[in-house]
């Protein structure tokens, strides 16, 4: 029992916390969309956005560059191929340095996505696990 209790707190712990504010992202998303919308799988449009990019909603636990229809750059259909998901913390890494987090994960540099957020990454990736399908 010991034993359990043991590596059930070291998985806690090796776990980073992630504690960014909902409604300071939702603010954020304004920077987002000019090239991306939240639209529902029903249609509900949740942010009315452009269509430069892919539509976000769901983004949190889906495989990068896995949207139908949408023609990603090299980078993120590498991603793809390695079954990254996004996760909050994937999320906020990627809008501060899209180039360097392919790098980092080892895929081609070439993207689409030429913003880089300088602040409320956090914030911006709680928001966006929270416009999801209901569970």
């Amino acid at each position: 029992m010991k034993a359990l209790l043991s590596a059930a707190a070291l998985l806690a712990l090796s776990v980073p916390a992630f504690a960014g504010d909902v409604a300071v992202g939702e603010k954020e998303f304004g920077k987002c969309k000019s090239c991306h919308m939240i639209v529902a799988d029903d249609g509900t449009e949740i942010v009315k956005g452009g269509k430069v990019g892919p539509n976000l909603y769901g983004v949190v636990g889906r495989v990068a560059g896995s949207v139908d229809g949408y023609s990603y750059g090299d980078g993120l259909k590498a991603a793809q191929a390695a079954s990254v998901v996004w996760t909050e913390a994937e999320i906020a890494a990627f809008i501060t340095d899209p180039k360097a987090w392919l790098d980092g994960k080892g895929h081609p540099t070439k993207s689409k996505m030429s913003f880089k957020a300088k602040a409320k990454q956090e914030d911006l990736a709680a928001y966006l696990a929270s416009v999801k399908p209901a569970q």
